[in-house]
């Protein structure tokens, strides 16, 4: 009995849409990252980008539970001296939530090359609209 390692030839990627409308943040990214990881699939191999392209729409309407909207901080340093920012959830969903799951989704996949591979995967748009349609992704009904 021999294992299966996908090759670059063997890969397959497909397209997908996934709404974010009321989806729970943490929730909707570890869903997001294991497409993009390509778990999803008997193919999978971990060496291996054998993930599949994800459009994330309507990233302004996601939800969190508790109080994580005013307590949850986001950290910026610009590498001199005093030059530490702070950002609550809330502020950074009101100027560029496409950033939230971005951070999300980026820290569930492996650390190095392979996960930044992956993660230029991951298309995010704030409403409905998307420029990927030439690509005829299907919808992707995440369910948890």
């Amino acid at each position: 009995m021999n294992s299966f390692m996908a090759s670059p030839s063997t890969i397959n990627r497909e397209w997908y849409v996934v709404d974010a409308t009321g989806h729970t943040l943490g929730r909707l990214s570890s869903e997001i990252a294991k497409i993009l990881r390509g778990k999803n699939k008997p193919t999978y191999t971990p060496h291996i980008d054998t993930g599949d392209h994800v459009v994330v729409i309507n990233a302004d309407k996601i939800q969190v539970t508790g109080k994580k909207m005013d307590q949850k901080i986001y950290y910026n340093h610009s590498e001199y001296v005093g030059g530490m920012k702070e950002t609550t959830l809330r502020e950074k969903m009101e100027k560029k939530p496409e950033d939230v799951i971005y951070l999300a989704v980026k820290g569930m996949l492996p650390k190095g090359p392979l996960g930044r591979q992956m993660i230029k995967k991951l298309h995010i748009y704030a409403g409905p609209e998307h420029k990927q349609q030439a690509q005829q992704p299907q919808a992707l009904e995440i369910k948890y």
